[in-house]
């Protein structure tokens, strides 16, 4: 199987069955390292050299990858994220405050609304900028 070449094409659609579960791109590169190496199969080179493109190609591509801005994974705090949890950036009213905490209705039900640090209880209207548990921290909406 190895003579005949195939076997770079069955590892690239392996890898790329396999990155249908994983979802990070680096079986991918991999993947593009083992079709330049059935591309050199086909273009007529030895074994030893189909190896090295093959590894080449693999290696460019994963620190590319790496470098760009879908390698790089950045550990986010998940309660400040609007791209993890959609309430943020949502506005509500809050009534009376007791030294900077408040209860007030939102999206139907009473939550526990606290102040962000550096923020007064002068607004009627808040934008809520973070969640920690059943908490809302707001600041006031300008």
């Amino acid at each position: 199987m190895a003579a005949s070449g195939l076997f770079w094409w069955i590892a690239a659609g392996a890898l790329v069955v396999l990155e249908l579960f994983t979802g990070t791109f680096y079986l991918l590169m991999i993947a593009l390292g083992f079709v330049a190496g059935g591309l050199a199969h086909w273009a007529g080179a030895e074994l030893a050299v189909e190896l090295a493109v093959a590894a080449g190609v693999a290696l460019i591509a994963v620190i590319a990858l790496r470098r760009s801005r879908f390698g790089s994974w950045r550990r986010r705090d998940a309660s400040r994220d609007a791209g993890v949890n959609l309430d943020i950036g949502e506005t509500l009213q809050v009534n009376e405050w007791h030294d900077g905490h408040a209860r007030a209705m939102y999206r139907g039900a009473e939550w526990d609304v606290e102040l962000a640090p550096g923020e007064t209880e002068g607004a009627r209207w808040y934008r809520i900028m973070a969640m920690q548990g059943n908490r809302l921290v707001v600041a006031a909406k300008r």
